[in-house]
């Protein structure tokens, strides 16, 4: 312990950067971004070590307490990009045609009926027209568009 102490003492900061640089490297190698937030963390407190006289003891605990909150942080700001879909309604294929005009396929007759939506003949809920009338898509249930007259 007493060797690792005078090591700590003698490079003071550089140490910090060195292994900043090390862990940089192993991000390189390594796949995934796992080395990075420690990596960063170990360059704030080499700048920390070169600009204050902290101990190497507290030097330690700042490198650990900055590494795990750089990780929480990046584990939520991640979970909060992952949650945005790049196309919302990607799985919802009805929702893609809301606003659209559609043609009324078999009449709409008590509420129920079909509309063609390009090559495609949907079930369709709505206010009663005739066969070849135009509608607008204005929401999904389910599997069953929701129309009404354009």
């Amino acid at each position: 312990m007493q060797a690792v102490s005078s090591l700590v003492e003698q490079f003071g900061p550089w140490l910090w950067f060195a292994l900043a640089v090390f862990l940089f490297i192993m991000e390189s190698i390594v796949p995934g971004v796992h080395f990075v937030w420690f990596g960063l963390s170990a360059l704030i407190v080499g700048v920390i070590g070169l600009t204050t006289s902290f101990g190497w003891q507290w030097q330690l605990i700042a490198f650990a307490l900055i590494a795990l909150a750089a990780v929480f942080w990046v584990r939520q700001k991640s979970r909060e990009e992952s949650a945005k879909p790049d196309v919302p309604d990607l799985n919802v294929r009805g929702a893609q045609y809301i606003g659209r005009l559609v043609t009324i396929e078999d009449a709409i007759v008590n509420g129920r009926g079909k509309v063609r939506v390009g090559d495609t003949v949907w079930v369709a809920e709505g206010e009663d027209g005739p066969k070849g009338a135009s509608v607008r898509v204005t929401g999904v249930d389910g599997t069953v568009l929701v129309v009404s007259r354009a």
